[in-house]
């Protein structure tokens, strides 16, 4: 069910990234509600613009993550919430090393979804942050569950 997951935000992500190329180039802003907009950016470092201009060692470091999540992944995986959640973050972390490993930005990701208070995000960020407060929900539920069974 992981594998599954993560190839569908994979899929969106980079679909979604595509579109962002052709439809926001130079420069263009799509203004979609309240304080969402459209808005091409590329981003070189990590979360939130952080480490730029180490994207060689941020594309080695996220292919070992993404083969330890994986590995070790598979083994913790108890039930289909941990199941989805690890599906989400793979995937995520996979579109974005897609940006840096396949797509010509210098090995930046591509970002496009600006609420103008947060940082730029895309796809793939919005799945790693939702698979990674799920994990910690059912890492909370699973404790919950052991102490009502003692």
């Amino acid at each position: 069910m992981s594998v599954a997951v993560g190839a569908v935000v994979v899929a969106l992500d980079q679909v979604t990234k595509s579109w962002a190329l052709s439809a926001l180039e130079d420069g263009r802003t799509i203004h979609v509600v309240w304080t969402l907009q459209l808005n091409l950016t590329f981003n070189k470092g990590v979360a939130f613009g952080l480490g730029k201009g180490s994207t060689s060692v941020i594309a080695l470091i996220g292919v070992v993550v993404l083969v330890l999540l994986a590995t070790l992944g598979r083994a913790g995986i108890t039930n289909r919430l941990q199941a989805v959640a690890v599906g989400l973050v793979l995937g995520g972390a996979a579109g974005n090393m897609a940006d840096r490993l396949f797509r010509h930005h210098g090995g930046a990701v591509i970002d496009f979804i600006d609420l103008q208070w947060w940082p730029v995000f895309n796809v793939a960020d919005s799945a790693i942050t939702c698979g990674a407060v799920l994990l910690v929900v059912s890492g909370l539920l699973q404790g919950r569950d052991a102490s009502h069974t003692h």
